[in-house]
């Protein structure tokens, strides 16, 4: 894409719904609703995980949902309790209590602010396609793996619903799209086993849901330098991986609707939902890659709208349709969270036409990126290791293109080196081994208009070539030097062999 195409990033568009036309309103208010019913046992879940009340959990949901959808950089993104969140926080809770568990998200939400504010977000560029396609495919794995032991030892009736959710999320876009179909197979299955009685696991069985609003105060420890040095740890842990999880779920949402968000003001705005999350007690989060597949890729929500009616339904139907809520039947919701998963994988990045084409290298950065995902159950670890993993490949691969090759001196007074490829220190490492030292005559020049140099271990190699030559009386002249390659050279050389 041309440097002129995206000189000026599109702005977010604004949580304004009286500009919505009673189209794009219905979609979002339904597709906020659809969502707001995943979210609760997926909260509830998330709660035990952390070892904290399902309210907890709940809370934290609805007001990171209402919070984000106003100070966030990417629309009808979705954002709530989420498992990697649970997974950080949850030993401070079993070994320090509710109270320090509290401070420390608030921590992290200010730690989020300050990286935000330091251009963390701009760090998604060096993220390899490779890596974003392994963390796509490892989070629609995962999803479906935390859906399995809701059909496991369950009764039998679960399976014919679970079987019926699908068909109807598979059939029913057939006949019209004006209702999200989730939404359409939640309410008919859910009428369906109340009517007839029928007794399956339902989300009422994942934990009680509260019946008020919560309330905010300061978290319930003492305020000293003890407690900041418990909880920061977990806060900069907890920043870290809500901060990755966000950013790359942003980066999804942009590609899936070809449209660009403010990765810095998402960051900052993660950090400012999670501050109001912890004054109002609950456990923190970030965005949720599954919730939001719903929301943007399943009902079609564009706007921050449907994000801030998430939050909003939720409590609603917790404090006021508690009850209803309550029966309706797990295999409903699985069957939503697998089709979301269906949906979410990139089915394209595995098909044998794909893999025969595909360098070996990058199938390798995709497999490590899903395999590290999938064993650790954590997003960063996966991720972190995916773009190692590509930077090594990939500077192995450049280090190749260096080469050294002699060109013949008519006169045959001089010798002359022709280098050619980017040196750096995978590249210039081998650099020093390739020249005749002992067999080459007094003067020897090194030819650099083909080459760039960009580190010191570059310098340190020119110095060493030089330094060898000079042991044997004969002279060295380094020519067709780049500008930003000669400043390199003139503010390093003899410095670092002097400090060697």
């Amino acid at each position: 894409m041309p440097d002129s195409a995206v000189s000026v990033p599109a702005r977010p568009r604004s949580f304004r719904p009286g500009l919505l036309s009673p189209k794009v309103l219905r979609t979002e208010v339904l597709a906020g609703l659809v969502v707001a019913l995943a979210l609760i046992p997926e909260a509830i879940s998330f709660s035990i995980i952390a070892g904290v009340d399902p309210a907890i959990g709940l809370f934290a949901s609805f007001t990171m949902a209402v919070t984000i959808a106003v100070v966030g950089g990417r629309p009808a993104m979705i954002s709530a309790a989420t498992g990697a969140v649970a997974l950080v926080i949850a030993p401070l809770n079993r070994q320090h209590g509710f109270g320090y568990l509290v401070a420390a998200v608030i921590l992290a939400g200010i730690l989020q602010i300050v990286l935000g504010a330091l251009g963390v977000g701009r760090l998604m560029r060096f993220i390899p396609r490779s890596v974003m396609v392994g963390f796509v495919n490892s989070l629609a794995i995962l999803v479906f793996m935390a859906q399995v032991p809701q059909l496991w030892n369950v009764p039998w009736a679960v399976y014919p619903l679970f079987a019926a959710g699908l068909a109807l999320m598979v059939l029913f876009p057939r006949i019209t799209t004006a209702v999200p179909a989730p939404l359409v197979s939640i309410v008919i299955l859910t009428v369906i086993t109340v009517a007839a009685g029928i007794a399956v696991p339902t989300v009422g069985d994942k934990g009680a849901l509260p019946s008020s609003l919560p309330v905010p105060g300061l978290p319930d420890v003492p305020f000293t330098l003890d407690t900041l040095t418990t909880i920061a740890p977990y806060a900069f842990a907890m920043a870290l991986v809500g901060l990755m999880e966000s950013l790359m779920t942003a980066q999804l949402v942009d590609e899936i609707t070809d449209t660009r968000s403010s990765k810095t003001r998402e960051a900052v705005g993660q950090g400012v939902a999670n501050i109001v999350t912890g004054f109002f007690g609950g456990m923190g989060g970030c965005a949720m890659i599954g919730q939001t597949m719903i929301n943007v890729k399943v009902s079609g929500a564009r706007t921050r709208l449907s994000t801030f009616l998430s939050g909003v339904f939720l409590m609603v139907l917790c404090i006021v349709f508690g009850p209803v809520v309550s029966d309706i039947p797990m295999a409903a919701l699985v069957a939503v969270m697998v089709m979301v998963c269906f949906a979410t994988f990139d089915w394209h990045s595995v098909a044998p036409r794909t893999l025969k084409r595909m360098p070996a290298g990058e199938i390798t950065v995709m497999c490590v990126t899903v395999g590290c995902v999938v064993a650790t159950h954590n997003l960063a670890v996966g991720v972190v290791t995916g773009s190692v993993t590509a930077m090594i490949i990939f500077a192995r691969r450049v280090a190749r293109l260096a080469d050294v090759t002699s060109v013949t001196d008519p006169d045959g007074g001089q010798a002359v080196y022709a280098v050619t490829g980017q040196l750096f220190f995978a590249s210039s490492n081998e650099l020093v081994g390739r020249f005749d030292y002992a067999g080459d005559p007094d003067k020897v020049v090194i030819d650099l208009s083909a080459a760039h140099i960009w580190d010191a271990s570059s310098v340190a190699a020119l110095d060493a070539i030089e330094h060898r030559y000079a042991q044997r009386g004969k002279t060295v002249r380094i020519t067709g030097l780049n500008e930003p390659s000669a400043r390199l050279h003139d503010s390093l050389s003899r410095d670092l062999t002097a400090a060697g």
